[in-house]
């Protein structure tokens, strides 16, 4: 065969297989075909497999970068309410003081309600201490006094009234403790 012939038998098969057409079978390229099918089969599952991993991994990561930003909020919550309460012992200690001017603490009265009404919206809860055992996951022992008149490890005053955040212990309460004789 005229080697001019060969060289346009090549050029008419490489035209045909860039407009995708199939190139005349010889033997052994069906062979060659089922394995290339199976090679793209194979990276097609491959790559499914890593987009799912991919998805799966971006899912988790707005999940916990969702639970971060909530965690970052909360904690910045309760670090500002635990600034706040040395201000409301204030208010509750200057309750108890007598005044001469009714206005005047009918108006104190009021201010501290309204923050009291306030903190508790933001979750603030307070601890009841007085009359009952002392735990020392929620109570800070500042005295211990000997008595009859209650029951060994109980809570007889506090010093300090002590708070929840959210669920959480925000200040343990300073408390007095009664131990038996």
């Amino acid at each position: 065969m005229p080697e001019s012939h060969i060289d346009a038998q090549n050029d008419i098969q490489d035209s045909q297989a860039q407009a995708g057409e199939e190139a005349p079978l010889g033997k052994g390229t069906e062979g060659a075909e089922d394995a290339r099918v199976a090679a793209l089969e194979n990276e097609k599952s491959e790559l499914l497999r890593l987009a799912q991993t991919r998805q799966a991994e971006f899912e988790n990561f707005r999940r916990r970068v969702e639970r971060e930003k909530a965690e970052t909020i909360d904690f910045a919550a309760a670090e500002t309410v635990r600034a706040l309460l040395p201000v409301f012992d204030d208010f509750e200690r200057s309750l108890g003081v007598e005044t001469n001017d009714a206005t005047y603490a009918k108006g104190v009265q009021l201010i501290h309600t309204r923050f009291k009404e306030a903190l508790e919206k933001l979750g603030l809860e307070a601890l009841e201490s007085v009359g009952k055992p002392f735990d020392p996951n929620v109570h800070h022992g500042i005295e211990m006094v000997e008595t009859d008149e209650a029951e060994d490890q109980t809570v007889l005053g506090e010093f300090q009234r002590g708070y929840n955040f959210r669920g959480k212990l925000l200040r343990p309460a300073m408390v007095r403790v009664a131990v038996k004789k």
